[in-house]
């Protein structure tokens, strides 16, 4: 992908709503960051526990299932907004920047489109985790909130990349 189609989320702030969307997806990587500290601590200290024979903490994997979803859902908006998924571009470095630009934007709609479909399709899966009751194996923990905070995540990700369509299109103006 060429520099030339468009910036990135952080470098469009004279729009309120583009600089809101760029300060909430920071904000969510922050979070998915601490939670990743967190896990480590956890599995650290379930570890260390072992291996002193005291036996680890108590239901630790559930917590590591749970939270490295949350991570990787909260990191994706902030990985958007930066131009970080992985893309090929090497047949269109040779295009013209306005074309390059367009179907970056095209690519961007796309990948809003999937997150939109993982978003709804994860709504629908927490909604039904909520109606059985579904909970974990040990802690017995009610799975749904971290399904439906998946889903929000994704579905702010599918916001995220429709703004940057739209600043791509506007960069190549």
């Amino acid at each position: 992908m060429s520099e030339t189609s468009g910036g990135t989320l952080d470098q469009t702030t004279s729009e309120t709503g583009l600089r809101l969307l760029d300060r909430l997806a920071r904000l969510l990587a922050m979070l998915g960051g601490a939670l990743a500290v967190c896990l480590a601590l956890l599995v650290s200290t379930s570890i260390t526990l072992r291996a002193f024979g005291l036996g680890g903490v108590r239901g630790d994997f559930e917590f590591v299932q749970m939270g490295v979803a949350l991570i990787v859902f909260a990191f994706m908006p902030w990985s958007q907004a930066r131009r970080g998924n992985v893309m090929v571009d090497s047949f269109t470095t040779r295009l013209a920047p306005r074309f390059q630009a367009a179907l970056d934007a095209l690519w961007e709609v796309v990948f809003a489109a999937m997150m939109a479909l993982i978003a709804w399709r994860l709504g629908a899966g927490a909604m039904e985790a909520a109606r059985s009751s579904t909970t974990t194996m040990v802690l017995l923990l009610p799975i749904a909130p971290a399904i439906a905070a998946c889903a929000g995540l994704a579905g702010f990700t599918a916001v995220v990349a429709l703004a940057m369509a739209f600043i791509r299109l506007r960069g190549s103006a």
